[in-house]
C-alpha cells in the first residue's frame, strides 16, 4: 500500500475520519505568510509588521519577537486613521511572489495554511493592553471603525492568498485570552471581534477551505461562537480550558490541536527524559481517541539552551514512536 502522506493524514482528521496516524500540526502544515506581510527584520531579529508595530526578539523566548515595550504607536483610538496605513493589494506582484514563496514547498507532502484577520490582539499591540482595553470600553464606536478600515483589507487579502496561493487550510489568529479567562466580556467579543473573525471565515467558506483557528489561553466559553460560524479546528487548546468536555460535545466534527500541558513536566529545568517522554504518552491517550485531535508540543528556552533542546528531541522521539502507531494499535 502507498504511504499516505502528511498532507492526506492530517486532511483526514479535519474531515471527521480516524487518521491511518496521530498527525502532529508542526510537521503535517506548513504555515506562510505573503512575503509583503513578513515583519522587516532588524539586526537583532525583531522587525516591525504591516501596522507599524515594531518587535523585539530575546534570548529566553528562543528568538520569537515581542512587541517593544512601551513603543505603542497610538494612544487615542479616535486617530487610528493618523497612524494606520494599510498597503494597497492591487500593487503587489501577487503572481511573482506566491511563485516565491511557495518554491521550496511540498504541496503533495504537506498542507499549506495560511490566512488574514486578527484584530483584538493587533489593537493591543498598537496601545499596549491597558489603554486598548479601555478604548473598547469607552470608544467602541472609534474600535469598529478601525476594524471595518482592517477588515476590508483582510478580506481583500483573503481572496489575494487563496488566488494565488491556493492553500488546504485557512488560518484565523486572534490570542483574546489569559491563562485564566478572555480578555474581554463575550457580550464585547460578539460585538466587537466576532464580526470580523465572521467576514474573512465566510470567504474561505465561500471557496470551501477549512478554518483553523490559533487562540492561546482559557476561551473555551468562545468554541461555540467559532464552531457556529464555520471554525473546524483550534490551536494550541491548552489545557486550562475544558477540552475532554469540548471533545464529548463535537466529537470528530471539530478537531483539538494541541492539547498539551506546557506548564507541566514539560516546563522543569530538572524533567527527565522518562518525564517529558511520559508526558507526550498522556496527551495521546488522553486525546486521540475517537480522532478529532492532532498533536503539538514543545519546549521554550534559548535555543543554545541544552535542557530545552533535550525536550524538544525526547518530544519527537516519543511522538515517533507512540504517535505514529496509536491507531494501529488502537484499533
Amino acid at each position: 500500500m502507498a504511504r499516505i502522506t502528511e498532507k492526506e493524514n492530517l486532511m483526514m482528521v479535519i474531515r471527521g475520519e480516524i487518521p491511518e496516524f496521530v498527525p502532529r500540526l508542526s510537521i503535517a502544515q506548513q504555515q506562510v505568510r505573503p512575503a509583503f506581510m513578513q515583519a522587516k527584520r532588524t539586526p537583532d531579529g525583531g522587525g516591525q509588521d504591516i501596522y507599524g508595530v515594531s518587535y523585539v526578539a530575546t534570548r529566553d523566548t528562543g528568538g520569537m519577537a515581542l512587541p517593544v515595550p512601551n513603543e505603542f504607536i497610538l494612544d487615542d483610538v479616535t486617530k487610528w486613521r493618523d497612524v494606520l496605513h494599510l498597503p494597497d493589494l492591487d500593487e503587489i506582484d501577487w503572481e511573482t511572489m506566491a511563485k516565491h514563496d511557495l518554491e521550496k514547498i511540498d504541496r503533495n507532502e504537506y498542507a499549506l495554511a495560511m490566512g488574514a484577520g486578527g484584530y483584538f490582539l493587533p489593537l493591543m499591540n498598537m496601545m499596549g493592553f491597558t489603554e486598548g482595553l479601555c478604548a473598547m470600553y469607552e470608544e467602541p464606536e472609534a474600535v469598529i471603525e478601525m476594524y471595518e478600515y482592517m477588515s476590508e483589507f483582510d478580506c481583500k487579502l483573503a481572496r489575494k492568498i487563496i488566488q494565488y496561493y491556493q492553500p488546504d487550510i485557512f488560518t484565523q489568529g486572534d490570542d483574546i485570552a489569559t491563562a485564566n479567562d478572555p480578555f474581554v466580556s463575550m457580550d464585547m467579543y460578539r460585538e466587537l471581534v466576532k464580526p470580523y473573525h465572521m467576514r474573512t471565515a465566510a470567504i474561505a467558506k465561500e471557496y470551501g477551505l477549512p478554518i483553523n483557528m490559533h487562540c492561546c489561553g482559557h476561551c473555551d466559553v468562545m468554541v461555540d461562537d467559532w464552531v457556529g460560524y464555520g471554525v473546524n479546528m483550534w490551536n494550541p487548546a491548552q489545557v486550562t480550558n475544558d477540552l475532554l468536555g469540548i471533545k464529548a460535545k463535537y466529537g470528530r466534527s471539530f478537531v483539538l490541536a494541541g492539547c498539551w500541558d506546557s506548564q507541566g513536566p514539560i516546563a522543569w529545568p530538572e524533567a527527565t527524559e522518562e518525564q517529558v517522554k511520559q508526558a507526550v504518552r498522556d496527551c495521546i491517550d488522553t486525546y486521540a481517541p475517537g480522532g478529532g485531535f492532532v498533536f503539538w508540543a514543545s519546549a521554550y528556552g534559548a535555543e543554545d539552551d541544552i535542557p530545552m533542546q533535550n525536550k524538544i528531541r525526547w518530544i519527537q522521539e516519543e511522538y515517533d514512536a507512540y504517535g505514529r502507531t496509536f491507531y494501529q494499535k488502537h484499533a
